[in-house]
């Protein structure tokens, strides 16, 4: 007797790999785009710095979301 959620163990799980990227691309944009808009509009700060802070937190957020989904 064979059952179906056997043959899914033989398959490549490129799937799953791309979820993974969407995750970690959806997580940093949403990380970059709160600082951004808590930096200009709820801080007052330049154009400049809101967007050197939005970078700074999309990319730890995209390693935070890196790490977390390789475990």
């Amino acid at each position: 007797m064979r059952r179906e959620g056997t043959m899914q163990a033989d398959r490549p799980r490129r799937a799953s790999a791309m979820k993974n990227w969407r995750y970690i691309a959806l997580h940093s944009v949403t990380a970059a785009a709160f600082i951004f808009l808590l930096q200009r509009y709820a801080l007052s700060a330049t154009l400049e710095s809101a967007l050197l802070w939005a970078l700074t937190f999309g990319g730890c957020a995209a390693g935070l979301a890196y790490s977390q989904s390789n475990r």
